[in-house]
Formats: structure tokens, sequence, C-alpha cells
């Protein structure tokens, strides 16, 4: 009897630390993941909207309708500015135009530098934005492990979405439109790590992205209203927007809030970078696109650094 007590005391400790990091697994990185899976099919969904319908107007009908739904269902969004100082509420309508911000410079840079481009320069840039603007604001170094991660991360996403181009004859690029997908990165920095301040402070997830997203749909309303309007009265197009609304942003926000009280916000946007290899994979499953050899090479090297990325570290 002794023997079997004495056998079995060791394995708890190292039970207890399995249980531990899949907690920490499934609390953070596998919640921001499933949202980058969501937002991989905005492409898609968006290319299934009527004939003429202007790009920015789709992004941001999805974007209004979404956080309208976001601030209207969230618990305690309606009562989280009153609760905050003013410090706090001017860093909330901050985000808010930040998450306005990234549609707005986001879809001008695709129609300036096509699709490809802005994707790598918009998400590529946006982990580096918010490694750099967390160790400007005290938040800690940047690890060595987050710099290689993002980096094969980066360089995956640039092979993945720049394939055809490199096989192919380079297109030149568009300073403006280079400068607007930059600035999306920012922007989804930007709002990604005020959001992420307030969740860890413990603020509720759903109420912090309710507000964010409830005062962006506010300030994208006019993109709407004063572009062609007629794709929405079509029964494919409202289906667009709606499941645009639904999906990509209010349920996928939900999960990449939640994700956040878990994951730094310098993590969380590298981790997203798993977008623009969802976003490939339904290109050639579902609208018959192909990928080249390198686009394929880019898709293991983007897998490898968000495995870096996700899985915890062993510690002794």
């Amino acid at each position: 009897m002794p023997n079997r007590t004495a056998s079995t005391t060791p394995a708890r400790p190292a039970d207890a630390a399995r249980r531990a990091s899949r907690h920490r697994l499934l609390g953070g990185p596998v919640p921001i993941l499933t949202s980058a899976v969501m937002w991989g099919t905005t492409g898609t969904a968006g290319s299934l909207a009527p004939a003429g319908a202007p790009a920015a107007a789709i992004g941001c009908a999805g974007l209004a309708l979404g956080g309208l739904l976001m601030f209207l269902t969230s618990r305690g969004s309606r009562s989280l500015a009153a609760a905050c100082s003013p410090r706090e509420r001017s860093l909330l309508a901050l985000g808010a135009v930040a998450v306005a911000g990234y549609p707005v410079c986001f879809y001008p840079a695709v129609a300036r530098t096509g699709v490809a481009v802005a994707t790598v320069i918009a998400l590529g840039s946006a982990p580096v934005f918010a490694g750099l603007l967390a160790w400007a604001a005290g938040r800690g170094r940047p690890t060595a492990r987050w710099a290689a991660a993002t980096a094969a991360a980066v360089l995956g996403c640039a092979l993945l979405a720049l394939g055809p181009d490199l096989t192919g004859q380079a297109t030149p690029m568009d300073p403006a439109g280079v400068a607007l997908a930059a600035g999306g990165g920012l922007s989804y920095a930007v709002y990604a790590l005020i959001g992420g301040s307030f969740i860890t402070r413990g603020h509720a997830s759903g109420a912090v992205m309710g507000v964010l997203f409830g005062g962006a749909a506010l300030l994208v309303v006019p993109v709407v209203v004063l572009t062609d309007t007629g794709w929405l009265s079509t029964l494919r197009g409202a289906s667009v927007a709606a499941y645009l609304a639904v999906f990509t942003v209010c349920l996928a926000y939900r999960l990449f809030g939640y994700g956040l009280r878990r994951t730094p916000a310098s993590v969380a946007t590298s981790l997203t970078l798993a977008e623009p290899a969802v976003a490939a994979v339904l290109g050639v499953a579902v609208l018959g696109e192909r990928l080249p050899a390198v686009g394929w090479c880019g898709l293991a090297v983007l897998a490898a650094g968000l495995v870096l990325l996700t899985v915890p570290a062993r510690r002794g």
C-alpha cells in the first residue's frame, strides 16, 4: 500500500501542470485563432456580394451592423463608460476611432495595391506595431520567442499572399496604397492594445469590445450612407452584410476579446496572421483559385510560426 502511494504522488504536479497548460491554451490562443478563421472568410463572403457593390461599403456595413449588435447584446457595455475615469473614456474613444480606421484604410489600400500587397502590409505590420507600442507603453520588451515566431509568420504570410506576383511579373507599388495598408495595421494594433489593457484590468471582455465596436459603428455609418446602398436591398447583398456582421464582427470579436484576457496583444495580433491562410485555402476550395508552390511553402512557414506562438513554452 505505501508503495502505491509513493508511485502515484509524483504524477500529481505534472497532471496539474498539463491541465493548467491546456486551460491557458483554450482560454487564450484557441479563441483568437478561431476568430482569425472567421475573419479569413471575409474575402470569400465579400466576393459573393452583388456586382458593383463598393468594397469599402461592404466592410463598413458589416462593421456598422455588427458593432451595433455587439453593443446592444454585451452585458455592461452601456455602463462601462460611466464607470471609467476621464482618461479611460478617452482611451475608449481612441479605440473606437482605431476600429473604424481599419476598414477606412484597408479597403482603399486594396483598391490601390491589390488584395495581396494590402493584406501582407496590414496584417504583417500589425503585430510589429503592437509589440513596439506595448514596449513603448512599458509593458515589457518583446521576447525572443515572440520575435522569431512573428518573423516566421510574417514571412509565411508574405510568401502566401505574394506568391502569384513572385512567380509572374511584378506590379508597381503605389506609395499611397502602402501607407493606407500600414495605417490599417496600426489601427488594428492600437485597438487590440487598448481593448487588451481594459480586459486585463478586470473589465468584462464583452463590455469592452461592445463599447469599442459600438462607437466605431456610429463612425462608419456615413461611409455606408454616402455610397451606393442599392446592393443592400437585394437578398444576396443583405445576406452578405448579415453574415459579416454576425460572424466576422460580433462573434469573432467576442472570441478575440475573450482571448485577450489571457494573451498579450502583441501575441494576439501575431496569431491573427492565420487569417490570410484561411482566405487562401477558401479561395482554392470555394472560388477555384490556384495557389502556386511558393504559396503552399508560405502556408507551411506561417503554420510553423503560429504553432510556436500557440504552444506554451516549457518551464523547468
